[in-house]
């Protein structure tokens, strides 16, 4: 026979910001035409623009709420509405049910859009 423990019993689970922002920027980069963002400092990209960087994510937790600030890049011709509200809506998804937080708000700032994969350069 299986008992449940209470949940006041078992004992206390602390999710790190830290973790919630790697789990984030591996949510937004299920999403095809999100791409990561270069590290900054003052403001100044570290390194080019690349999607195959990853997202930068800041989280910030109080008690089971949690409110993210995102860096992304977006594949250009993809509409940036409708990619960020995309991102949002699966960010607060999937962090919500890996952590089970309450994801109150998602700021996103779009830090450039970069060429698909298979696109080339065209010489005018």
């Amino acid at each position: 026979m299986t008992t449940t423990v209470p949940a006041e019993e078992r004992g206390e689970l602390v999710i790190a910001g830290h973790a919630i922002e790697r789990i984030a920027a591996h949510a937004a980069r299920e999403l095809d035409d999100v791409g990561g963002a270069a590290g900054r400092v003052l403001g100044v990209a570290l390194g080019g623009e690349d999607a195959g960087r990853s997202v930068k994510v800041d989280a910030e937790v109080d008690g089971d709420r949690v409110r993210l600030a995102t860096r992304l890049s977006i594949t250009y011709p993809a509409s940036v509405a409708r990619t960020t509200e995309q991102a949002r809506a699966h960010l607060r998804e999937r962090v919500s049910e890996l952590t089970g937080l309450d994801v109150e708000r998602v700021d996103i700032t779009v830090t450039a859009l970069h060429p698909t994969a298979t696109s080339s350069r065209r010489v005018s």
